[in-house]
C-alpha cells in the first residue's frame, strides 16, 4: 500500500495540536461560506436567468459536489494545513501553485469588496425600514460600504479573534430563522394563501421564454459564489483528531448541506415573490430577499431580524476574505524573499499587518474604480457586488479546475491511492466539464455592457501570474519549494 506524505511526516516532530473535532471543521467551512448572507443576495446576481434562478443554483450545487470529491481525495492523501494553492503546487508543480495562489489572492480581494457591498445594501435597507435613516441621500451606500470595508481591513491587522465566535453564533441563528421562514413560505404557497396570489410551481427549474442558456450559466457563477469557502476545512489537516476521516466528511457534508439549502431557499424566494414578470422584477430589486419574505409571510420583526443577521454575516465574510488575502500575500512574500517587508509579521500584534496594508490598497483601488465608473452613487453598492462577485468567482473556478486536474493525475494517473476504484475518475472529469462549461458560457457568446469587462479583468489577473512565473522562474521555483516544505507536502 502506498505511503502518503502525511504518514511519512506524522511523527516527524512537534506541530499543530490535534484538537479539532468533525463539527469544528464543519463550523469553519460554514462560517466562511456565510449561507445566510449568500442566500439573501446572491440569487439576485443570477437574475438574468429569470424564474430559473433555482435551476442555476442546482447546477452550481452539482458542480460543487464534484469539486468536493476533489478536495476530499486530496485531504485523504495530504493531511496537512494546505489550501488550493498548496494542493495545486504539490500535484501540478510550483509554477501552477503560484498561479493558483495569486488567483486565490484575487478571489479574496474581490470577495472582500463583494461582501462589503452586500453589507452596505443590507445595512442601508435595514436603517430605512427601521426608520432610523428614512430619507437617505444617494451617496448613503457609498459611505456604508466604505465604512464596512475600512473596519474589516483594520480588524484583519489586529490579533482580535474572540469576535469570531459571536459571528458564528449570529450566522447559525440567522440560518435557523431563514429555514423557518422558508417552511412558512412553502406552507402558504401550497395552501394558496400566499401574499399576492403566488403559488407553488416547478417552473422555477426550467428556462422561461426568452431566457438563453448563456444567461443561465451567467447565473450559475453566483451559485458557485454562494459556496465559496466550503472547502475551508481542508486547511485543518494538522489540527483535526482524525484528518483522513473528519476533513473529507466535513467537506462533503458542507457541500451537500449547501446544495440542499441553496436550492430549496432560492426556490422559496422565487416562488414567494412570484414567477410573473412583476414578481421577478420585485425579486431583482429587493434590498433583502429573505427580509422581505419574512416581513410579508410572517411578520415585519422577522424580516428585520433576518436583515440584521445577514448584515453581520456579510461583515464577517468580508473580514474573513481580508484575512485570507493578507495571509496568502504574506506567505508568498515570505517564501519568495524571506521574513522582511510584506513577509514579516508585526512585532507586537504577530499578524501580517504589512500584507494587510497591501490588501487595503488593492481593495481601495477596486472600490475607487467602481465609484468612478458607476453611473450614479445609488448604484455603487449593487455594481460593486455584481462586478466583484463575478470576477472573483471566474478566478476561483480556474483554481478549482487546476485542483481537480491535479487530483486526477495524483489518484488516477500516478495511482498514488490504489484503493480508489478507477471508475470514480468519471467524478472529477464531470467536475471539469461543469466548471469548464460555466467558464465557457461566461466568455461565449462574449457578454456586452458591464459584463464585457468581467472575463478581461479575471483573465488579466491570472495572466499576470503566468507572466511572473515565466519571467522569474527562479523565484517561482523558490516560492513553490518553500511552500511545499512549510506545508509538509511533497510531490
Amino acid at each position: 500500500m502506498a505511503t502518503t506524505p502525511a504518514e511519512k511526516t506524522s511523527v516527524a516532530g512537534p506541530g499543530l495540536k490535534r484538537s479539532l473535532s468533525l463539527w469544528q471543521a464543519v463550523g469553519l467551512s460554514l462560517a466562511l461560506m456565510a449561507p445566510s448572507m449568500a442566500a439573501n443576495i446572491n440569487p439576485q446576481g443570477a437574475i438574468g436567468a429569470g424564474r430559473a434562478v433555482p435551476l442555476a443554483f442546482l447546477i452550481a450545487a452539482v458542480g460543487v459536489l464534484f469539486v468536493a470529491y476533489t478536495f476530499a481525495r486530496l485531504c485523504q492523501y495530504y493531511r496537512h494545513s494546505g489550501s488550493v494553492y498548496a494542493f495545486v503546487g504539490a500535484t501540478l508543480g510550483p509554477r501552477a501553485g503560484v498561479v493558483a495562489g495569486w488567483g486565490l489572492v484575487g478571489t479574496y480581494v474581490f470577495y472582500a469588496v463583494t461582501t462589503a457591498a452586500a453589507a452596505g445594501i443590507f445595512g442601508t435597507g435595514l436603517l430605512k425600514t427601521l426608520g432610523v435613516w428614512k430619507n437617505q441621500p444617494s451617496w448613503a451606500p457609498v459611505i456604508f460600504v466604505g465604512v464596512v470595508l475600512a473596519l474589516a481591513l483594520l480588524l484583519a491587522a489586529l490579533p482580535a479573534r474572540g469576535g469570531t465566535n459571536v459571528l458564528l453564533i449570529v450566522e447559525v441563528c440567522t440560518v435557523t430563522l431563514i429555514l423557518v421562514v422558508t417552511v412558512v413560505v412553502f406552507v402558504k404557497l401550497l395552501s394558496h394563501s400566499a401574499p399576492g396570489g403566488s403559488t407553488f410551481t416547478w417552473s422555477v427549474f426550467s428556462l422561461g421564454p426568452g431566457t438563453s442558456l448563456s444567461a443561465l450559466f451567467l447565473g450559475v457563477v453566483f451559485g458557485f459564489l454562494s459556496f465559496a469557502g466550503f472547502e475551508a476545512s481542508s486547511t485543518l489537516g494538522e489540527e483535526a483528531h482524525n484528518p483522513s476521516r473528519d476533513i473529507p466528511r466535513a467537506i462533503i457534508g458542507v457541500a451537500v448541506f449547501g446544495g440542499i439549502y441553496y436550492v430549496v431557499v432560492t426556490a422559496a424566494e422565487m416562488m414567494g415573490f412570484g414567477t410573473s414578470a412583476k414578481g421577478i422584477a420585485a425579486f431583482g430589486s429587493s434590498p433583502s430577499l429573505l427580509g422581505n419574505l419574512g416581513s410579508s409571510y410572517v411578520g415585519s420583526w422577522v424580516g428585520d431580524v433576518i436583515t440584521a443577521g445577514t448584515t453581520v454575516s456579510a461583515f464577517g465574510c468580508c473580514l474573513a476574505c481580508t484575512v485570507g488575502a493578507a495571509r496568502m500575500i504574506f506567505a508568498m512574500s515570505r517564501d519568495s524573499f524571506g521574513e522582511r517587508g510584506i513577509g514579516k509579521a508585526h512585532h507586537r500584534w504577530g499578524t501580517p499587518a504589512a500584507a494587510t496594508g497591501v490588501v487595503t490598497v488593492m481593495a481601495v483601488i477596486i472600490y475607487v474604480i467602481y465609484v468612478i465608473v458607476s453611473s450614479s452613487p445609488s448604484a455603487l453598492a449593487e455594481n460593486a457586488f455584481l462586478w466583484s462577485g463575478t470576477i472573483g468567482t471566474l478566478i476561483l473556478l480556474v483554481a478549482y479546475v487546476l485542483a481537480t486536474v491535479g487530483m486526477t493525475l495524483l489518484v488516477f494517473v500516478r495511482r498514488k491511492m490504489p484503493s480508489v476504484p478507477m471508475w470514480q475518475v468519471i467524478i472529477p472529469v464531470a467536475g471539469i466539464i461543469v466548471l469548464g462549461y460555466t467558464i465557457y458560457r461566461n466568455v461565449y457568446p462574449y457578454p456586452s455592457g458591464d459584463a464585457y469587462w468581467y472575463p478581461i479583468v479575471a483573465g488579466g489577473w491570472l495572466v499576470a501570474a503566468v507572466i511572473a512565473v515565466l519571467v522569474a522562474p527562479g523565484t517561482a521555483r523558490r516560492l513553490g519549494a518553500a511552500l511545499l516544505s512549510r506545508e509538509g507536502i511533497s510531490r
